[in-house]
């Protein structure tokens, strides 16, 4: 069905896929590690409100979990 050479690289191409998804695995589970290590608090650190009456005009948060983001 298929010649030797096309097996050889689907074996490569498969290979090199795999070892993609381990990498992007690894740096998700390091990432999560990372959150969870320090409570979730580094992500929400860049938000500080030093003005409370400018709160809604410069809250601008690189994650903000309490945005409500609409698509139309």
């Amino acid at each position: 069905l298929l010649s030797p050479l096309q097996k050889w690289v689907l074996l490569a191409l498969s290979t090199c896929s795999s070892l993609c998804c381990l990498c992007c695995l690894l740096g998700l589970l390091v990432a999560i590690g990372l959150t969870l290590g320090n409570q979730g608090q580094v992500l929400l650190a860049p938000c500080s409100i030093t003005n409370i009456a400018l709160s809604p005009v410069s809250r601008e948060c690189p994650f903000d979990p309490t945005r409500v983001y609409v698509s139309p």
